[in-house]
């Protein structure tokens, strides 16, 4: 089953509440290649958090399949294909990606095949996201969003379910200052 992780930057809030370029921080987080790429970008701002986003759309992804949580950012290496898409490896693994960036926000989606797979996903208020996918649910099964139930995984990955059904095949959620994102799989 093709998992799928997501995650958003705020990126106003970025500017004012993190500071890549402070002592140590690229080396701990991007390898030598990511690293390189950074600072040679028209905008190393961006290309911090786009890669960022990579990484942890991937992680989420990678982590729903072996349901064990940990943190080495170095070990996902983010590669760009075009504008909007990349990939990112982890050990033999590759996830795909598809980035949005735009002045208030980057926001990305990973998948584990590269099969077109259908995807569901919005971007809002960090405080609605929950609802928002039981409407988006409710939308696409036909189930009124409030019989809608969001269940937790061991590792804290979302599953929504209507009664005993599953409803959901792969859920991610992210927040980050003002914004919350999600994607599903049905």
């Amino acid at each position: 089953m093709p998992n799928i992780g997501n995650d958003i930057v705020d990126l106003k809030f970025a500017k004012t509440e993190s500071n890549w370029q402070r002592k140590g921080f690229l080396e701990k987080q991007f390898t030598k290649k990511e690293q390189e790429i950074i600072l040679n970008a028209s905008d190393s701002f961006l290309q911090v958090w786009q890669f960022w986003s990579m990484k942890e759309s991937a992680y989420k992804c990678f982590t729903q399949q072996v349901e064990k949580r940990f943190f080495a950012p170095k070990k996902f290496e983010c590669s760009i294909t075009s504008k909007n898409e990349g990939f990112v490896i982890f050990e033999d693994l590759k996830f795909y990606t598809t980035t949005v960036i735009n002045t208030s926000y980057i926001h990305t989606i990973a998948k584990s095949h590269q099969e077109k797979i259908e995807i569901f996903s919005s971007i809002g208020s960090s405080k609605n996201v929950d609802n928002d996918i039981k409407l988006k649910l409710a939308e696409k099964t036909g189930i009124p969003s409030e019989e809608i139930e969001k269940r937790k995984t061991t590792i804290g990955a979302p599953i929504y379910y209507h009664k005993e059904q599953k409803l959901t095949k792969s859920c991610s959620i992210s927040h980050h200052g003002n914004y919350g994102a999600f994607a599903f799989t049905l």
